[in-house]
């Protein structure tokens, strides 16, 4: 039980985390008419190069969701990561308990 409720939990911090993001309104353009973008990334400084070297270039598809900001296609992008992490983490951890108590009942089974 307690195993579904961890996953539960999990489950619903992604939630609560990623709805607000998808609901909120992208900001309204600065005075000069540009989209307001605080946090530029390494995509979109190369999106910016490959439209002065190809002019005519168009992407093969189109993202599934565009978030409103940058900010929150970094914090997107920092969640993915720390899900990653936090998934390794748990793993590593895991792989190493087992390979401990392995060699501990080998070591009992040869006394």
């Amino acid at each position: 039980m307690k195993r579904y409720q961890n996953l539960l939990m999990m489950i619903a911090v992604v939630l609560l985390v990623a709805l607000p993001l998808w609901m909120v309104q992208k900001p309204a353009p600065g005075p000069d008419g540009k989209d307001v973008e605080i946090f530029l990334g390494a995509d979109d400084q190369a999106k910016n190069v490959i439209g002065n070297i190809a002019p005519g270039y168009r992407p093969w598809f189109k993202p599934l969701m565009e978030p409103p900001s940058g900010e929150i296609g970094s914090l997107l992008f920092a969640l993915q990561a720390s899900l990653g992490a936090g998934f390794l983490g748990y793993w590593y951890g895991s792989a190493a308990t087992t390979a401990r108590i392995r060699r501990e009942q080998g070591k009992q089974a040869q006394c």
